[in-house]
């Protein structure tokens, strides 16, 4: 793998734009019908949510031609209950690329990238919220440009505390690759959320990751503002924000960049075996 190939599949560009239509099975109590705890539900990475969002990345700032590349992020969140007090809660990513110029004078390309699976395991009777497990990286890339085509694994976790309208908590991996050394990479995500009465959510994280094959860090920090309303019965969460850089490597992005925007769609609360519409 190039050295330009491994810094784009481990770090993101320069800026980037990411919009996500979501539809979102809610399970959990009757109170959670009220918009305001959907929102601080939905800062809970580990919440009693079904939710197949499709989320559009787009990125510019690649390799020495400011090449760009369109994400779509096909994702499933689906949480089991294994037993009275343990369940088990499970997200797959599925990426399709769209990119031109991201490798130098490589042109337009486009296919799939590596998908990446999630389990965690997490306690229903705990003092605060955890949850850990194994992560997968499957080589599911069209070619070499759009993914490492390795199959890789690790660790995951996500621990918070959430207290009346705050959220505060960290989730986390490392990984590295079953079939060469190049890849060996730690993530940390520590996040702040509060969420107002009226259904307003104001966050804030880094998304960190070290190389530790090339010494390299990638630190930024976001800032995001998501609000829960309805259109008819549906209930849709929207998000925009920015992030800023603390630290890049010199091929790196670096200043300000990036806005989001969410939309879900649909929400459904499941009681006693009913299922209800929102």
């Amino acid at each position: 793998m190039t050295a330009l190939a491994k810094s784009l599949l481990s770090k993101p560009a320069r800026s980037s734009i990411l919009a996500s239509v979501a539809p979102t099975a809610l399970a959990s109590s009757p109170a959670a019908a009220d918009d305001s705890e959907l929102a601080k539900q939905l800062s809970n990475p580990l919440a009693s949510l079904i939710s197949v969002p499709f989320q559009f990345n787009y990125d510019t700032g690649y390799g020495s031609e400011d090449g760009n590349q369109t994400t779509l992020n096909i994702q499933a969140v689906i949480p089991f209950s294994l037993t009275d007090n343990l369940n088990l809660i499970t997200r797959t990513i599925i990426p399709y690329k769209w990119q031109n110029g991201v490798f130098n004078a490589s042109g337009s390309n486009q296919g799939f990238g590596d998908s990446t699976v999630s389990l965690w395991f997490s306690p229903n009777k705990s003092s605060f919220t955890w949850g850990v497990g194994p992560i997968f990286y499957l080589p599911t890339s069209s070619n070499r440009e759009l993914g490492a085509g390795e199959w890789r694994g690790g660790i995951t976790g996500v621990v918070l505390v959430q207290e009346g309208p705050w959220t505060i908590g960290g989730l986390g991996n490392h990984i590295g690759s079953f079939e060469s050394s190049d890849i060996n990479s730690t993530y940390l995500q520590p996040f702040l959320a509060h969420t107002t009465k009226d259904a307003w959510t104001y966050t804030v994280n880094s998304e960190a990751t070290y190389d530790w094959t090339t010494d390299e860090c990638t630190a930024p920090v976001n800032f995001m503002i998501s609000k829960v309303v309805r259109f008819g019965e549906q209930r849709v969460p929207l998000q925009a924000g920015g992030r800023y850089y603390l630290a890049s490597p010199e091929s790196g992005p670096d200043g300000w960049g990036g806005s989001a925007v969410r939309d879900t769609c649909v929400s459904v609360m499941i009681t006693g075996g009913r299922c209800t519409v929102f």
